[in-house]
């Protein structure tokens, strides 16, 4: 389902990053949602996924903050145009989806997140600042571009450490790691070497994978991948996958559509069931259980282990 909504609000909060305020036209109430959840949203010349910002609990608006990445400098124009939205522009978004919860059960939430990672950590925040939870934020940004960095310190006070310096970050992150009570979740969103970073020295630290959980708002790089063949078990066809063009992409060609929303992995739109065969996961929409289970699989970035993976199509 997509949501047609009205921006009403499109203001710059740090250097290169927007903030966009989202509404129903009518300013009726939207879907709630966890904290940590992401919309999908039609940008333009592609669909991006973003970080609400929002608690989740009866929302009026959904809020996004983007950073411009030119496509100068890589970026796909999303972004781009996601700065180009002004107040009364319509724009077409997705239902919530959460793939970044706080886990109910823990003891405290360690929150860490770089630049504009921060987004679905202010989430988080003002979640558990709501409910009387324990948590803890280490936020490390460039000068100048530190988001939402006031609000933070009001709603958090010494509970939230802010640098600029990746030095001092290094020495802040060490100490966190090791100062945590039992119990105690951790979650990062920034940069992929960022987060990988810190999920490395969290393991050399001795915390279990299970207490590790982290949000990606670009895609990791993906290699080619090996070819195999998509075996449709609905219209027993054969669809041949080769090394570098997506199981999407390859049903796409064959005629068969599958709904699809961000074609990053991200949003999973485009999941369908897998019937046999071993999918290799390569999404950031899937719980590690969902992953065991291998019972399903992202069209436009996962691959298969097996030479034929059937799926119910």
């Amino acid at each position: 389902m997509t949501l047609k909504l009205v921006v009403r609000r499109s203001t710059e909060i740090a250097e290169g990053i927007r903030e966009i305020v989202m509404t129903r036209p009518d300013d009726g109430p939207l879907p709630a949602h966890p904290p940590g959840s992401h919309v999908v949203v039609d940008c333009g010349p592609q669909r991006n996924a973003y970080s609400l910002t929002n608690c989740g609990i009866d929302p009026g608006a959904y809020t996004v903050a983007v950073l411009r990445r030119p496509t100068a400098d890589g970026g796909s124009g999303g972004s781009e145009q996601m700065h180009r939205f002004q107040p009364g522009d319509r724009v077409a978004v997705s239902l919530p989806r959460s793939a970044f919860p706080p886990v109910s059960t823990a003891r405290r939430h360690l929150l860490i997140a770089g630049g504009i990672g921060i987004t679905p950590m202010l989430s988080h925040a003002r979640n558990a600042v709501r409910w009387g939870a324990d948590v803890r934020l280490l936020y490390v940004h460039r000068p100048g571009a530190g988001a939402y960095a006031d609000e933070l310190a009001e709603l958090l006070g010494e509970r939230a450490q802010r640098v600029t310096e990746k030095s001092e970050f290094s020495v802040l992150l060490r100490q966190a790691l090791v100062s945590q009570p039992m119990g105690t979740h951790l979650y990062v969103c920034g940069p992929a070497a960022l987060m990988d970073r810190v999920l490395q020295e969290a393991a050399a630290a001795g915390w279990p994978p299970q207490r590790l959980h982290l949000e990606r708002f670009t895609p990791a790089e993906l290699d080619p991948g090996r070819p195999f063949t998509a075996s449709l078990g609905r219209s027993r066809r054969q669809v041949s996958v080769p090394a570098g063009t997506s199981l999407l992409e390859a049903l796409e060609n064959a005629g068969v559509e599958v709904p699809n929303m961000c074609r990053q992995g991200v949003c999973g739109e485009c999941r369908v069931p897998v019937l046999a065969g071993r999918p290799l996961h390569r999404d950031e929409f899937l719980s590690d259980d969902e992953r065991v289970a291998g019972d399903s699989v992202m069209c436009c970035v996962s691959r298969s282990e097996t030479e034929t993976l059937e799926v119910d199509l």
